[in-house]
């Protein structure tokens, strides 16, 4: 899921409702997976992930609502509409050869669960940055209206980012089927800040067209470093999201101090090549 909260922010957006999105294509796929049927379980489960993420990037590119505002609404959609699908029952007790997902190893010594998240990094780094479709998203995030004047289908752009996030969340939420071996519409958590503090603490600019999932993945060991450490010091949950919040605000400021900083010393050097010229 930080992989696309990268690529939303990378095209000057956010998606809040990825973890609510994971939540009800997760539920909703459960019973396929139960019963054994995986392949419809992953078509429904990456349908309804990828048809939210669908609706989001219609309502930021062609309805013109905000990113922040339109996924805000859509999260509180899909989580009201897991719990009201769930009627407060569970739906547990997978299949082992379906818990083998995350818990297996298909090359020995790396875990499934590690070499999904690989395969997955390697296909969204090509993608951002040895494809036209990533130079285009830089493109959209550094100037949408330039972008749009040049050509570019920026509404396109938009939705494909949105309906990637979608899928990204209903994969997630695959994988927390198996590895919890339970359909729990309670497991949202804090994976949407969670999400949001891997891409800015990695160093992705959240004014966007800046940053790559390499920083996303420089961010994610940045935090489960700062935890382990809390925890092995004895530190209490409470403690550790306020810590990571203060990271979280320390890079936002770092970026805000750092481009004020080039933004000074272009104007200098502009000045001085006037002064001489």
């Amino acid at each position: 899921m930080a992989f696309g909260m990268s690529l939303a922010i990378i095209s000057k957006g956010i998606d809040i409702s990825m973890a609510s999105n994971m939540v009800l294509s997760s539920y909703l796929s459960a019973s396929f997976f139960q019963a054994g049927n995986y392949l419809l379980g992953i078509v429904v489960s990456l349908g309804i992930g990828a048809a939210f993420g669908l609706f989001n990037g219609i309502l930021i590119s062609k309805v013109k609502i905000e990113p922040f505002i339109a996924t805000f609404s859509v999260d509180f959609v899909a989580l009201g509409l897991a719990y009201v699908v769930c009627d407060g029952k569970y739906v547990y007790g997978f299949p082992d050869t379906f818990r083998a997902v995350t818990n297996g190893a298909l090359i020995p010594g790396i875990p499934n669960i590690a070499l999904v998240t690989g395969l997955v990094f390697v296909l969204l780094y090509f993608l951002t940055k040895h494809t036209v479709y990533g130079r285009s998203l830089y493109a959209l995030g550094h100037n949408r209206t330039a972008a749009k004047l040049s050509g570019m289908r920026s509404d396109e752009v938009v939705i494909s980012v949105y309906v990637i996030n979608g899928l990204l969340a209903s994969l997630t939420g695959i994988l927390y089927l198996a590895r919890l071996n339970a359909a729990d519409p309670t497991i949202k958590g804090s994976l949407t800040i969670d999400s949001l503090a891997s891409a800015l603490i990695g160093g992705i600019a959240f004014g966007g067209g800046k940053g790559s999932v390499i920083n996303t993945v420089i961010g994610a060991l940045v935090i489960m470093f700062i935890r382990n450490g809390m925890n092995i010091m004895g530190v209490s949950t409470n403690w550790q999201q306020a810590v990571v919040g203060f990271v979280i605000l320390f890079s936002v400021f770092y970026e805000f101090a750092l481009n004020r900083l080039m933004i000074r010393f272009a104007d200098k050097h502009s000045d001085k090549s006037a002064q001489a010229a």
